[in-house]
């Protein structure tokens, strides 16, 4: 359904993105992760035939974002980050304009404003003004233009940015709706929200791909993760990241010659009797030694920023 190759955008000197190949199948929830700043949104208004890339090619139900661009805009649903609102009109009147600009006949646009609205959770505020709407209903409203004319895919660029509790779990819940009957790539810098809808994630990092995998394979890695406090002469991480069963090792503090260091294992590498030997033997002090699972902010930055495991943070300003 969607297909991307080779998609690059630079502006200038610097690159958004550069390289990325995937595919999202028909029916697909698809995740698209990163921190801000990766180049997600920057795809996402490629495929939304919203500006060219500057090479590389991307394409819908086979038809060139680029080369084809009206057909594809009819083809998609697309929600920026900041819905395209316009405040003074009421959420029907609103959605009405929407779907006309989007080529639903006169004849058919009541049942597809019907559907909408029930299916965003805004037939009650249909003659509302869009100005006095919550942020929450905002977002509805961004939802509902996005699939008032009943397009196969739908883009979404971090459709929960901004939400409360419970209008996290609607909008999840909406976007849950659409499996299996459209095609959708929902974005988020936020892993739990990705683990929560999606069906398989593709992992971007400073514009270029880091991995694409299942959704329930990035959260079941079958490692460890361990949390470290020793101190020593020298660089620990010259010992540990070269040791068998170790997957990635980071910096989380340094303070004089005393060390605080994130270490995930390898799937099924259980490492704390060797860690501690191997540290003792090579002559550090082990202040602390503590295992359990990697969370998924763990696993979102070891998998974000392996150019980084061996740099500490930067102090917070």
């Amino acid at each position: 359904m969607i297909e991307v190759e080779q998609l690059t955008q630079q502006y200038g000197a610097r690159t958004a993105i550069q390289d990325l190949t995937f595919r999202v199948e028909a029916g697909e929830i698809l995740g698209f992760l990163g921190p801000n700043g990766a180049g997600k949104t920057t795809t996402l208004r490629i495929l939304a035939a919203a500006q060219p890339a500057s090479r590389g090619t991307a394409r819908i139900a086979g038809w060139d974002v680029h080369q084809q661009a009206q057909v594809v805009r009819q083809q998609i649903g697309y929600l920026p980050e900041i819905p395209p609102l316009y405040p003074e009109m009421t959420v029907q009147a609103y959605l009405s304009f929407v779907a006309r600009l989007k080529g639903v006949v006169a004849g058919d646009r009541p049942q597809r404003l019907a559907t909408t609205l029930q299916r965003c959770g805004l037939s009650d505020r249909a003659q509302t003004p869009i100005r006095k709407l919550s942020k929450g209903y905002r977002q509805r409203v961004g939802l509902a233009q996005a699939i008032v004319h009943d397009p196969p895919v739908i883009l979404l660029d971090e459709p929960t940015v901004g939400l409360d509790p419970r209008q996290l779990q609607e909008v999840r819940s909406l976007i849950r709706s659409l499996a299996g009957e459209k095609t959708v790539i929902f974005s988020s810098h936020i892993l739990s929200e990705v683990s929560q809808v999606s069906d398989r994630v593709v992992i971007l990092d400073q514009g270029r791909l880091v991995t694409t995998m299942a959704t329930q394979d990035l959260l079941d890695p079958g490692g460890w993760h361990y949390r470290l406090e020793v101190s020593g002469d020298r660089d620990p991480l010259a010992v540990l990241q070269h040791l068998a069963g170790v997957q990635s090792v980071q910096v989380q503090a340094q303070i004089g010659d005393r060390w605080v260091l994130s270490l995930a294992s390898q799937p099924d590498q259980e490492l704390g009797a060797t860690l501690a030997q191997t540290l003792q033997q090579q002559g550090f002090q082990l202040w602390e030694l503590r295992r359990d699972r990697p969370s998924l902010e763990d696993i979102f930055l070891r998998l974000t920023a392996p150019a980084q495991r061996n740099q500490p943070e930067e102090p917070a300003e």
